[in-house]
């Protein structure tokens, strides 16, 4: 794996705490106060991302769209009802397991197929794919960050650019 791609999921995991950090200064119910936005909840955006999150590494690792679908009732059954704090260490839990897979001998180059029923096939490597997890995670914190203003309060800064000169 290119050491780019690497840095950028470091970037993506980094810029998710930033998020969790910024949420846990603020009153715990505005997390579930309801909106009209892209997600009814703040919350609810929290879950998407590490939904989504939990769906490609298990798609990376070669398991098949039922066998996702399966894991999918672990994902509910870890997020519904939880505080910040216990959605906070799932996520820590999850970028923990895409560091192990992401440091395992497997080819990134590599094109796959990744069957949808809806969709199709997906041809894409390993590289192609944390390029859009990360992607996707700062589309959906830059939601959570539209829906904190909504609610009178300033998101965190999470920008690309704040990370690099974090880690420097």
């Amino acid at each position: 794996m290119s050491t780019q791609t690497l840095k950028n999921y470091e970037y993506h995991v980094w810029a998710n705490k930033r998020v969790f950090a910024r949420l846990e200064e603020l009153p715990e119910e505005i997390l579930l106060q309801e909106m009209s936005n892209v997600f009814p909840t703040i919350y609810a955006g929290l879950v998407h991302i590490y939904r989504v999150d939990t769906v490609w590494l298990s798609g990376m690792k070669g398991n098949s769209y039922e066998q996702i679908q399966e894991l999918l009732v672990t994902v509910e059954e870890k997020t519904t009802g939880k505080s910040l704090k216990q959605l906070e260490a799932a996520f820590s839990e999850l970028a923990e397991a895409y560091k192990t897979f992401l440091n395992s001998d497997t080819d990134w180059q590599v094109i796959k197929d990744f069957p949808h029923p809806t969709y199709g096939v997906l041809h894409a490597s390993i590289d192609e794919l944390i390029h859009h997890v990360v992607n996707h995670g700062t589309y959906h914190r830059g939601n959570i960050t539209s829906m904190l203003r909504q609610l009178g309060h300033a998101g965190v800064p999470s920008d690309y650019v704040f990370y690099l000169y974090d880690i420097n």
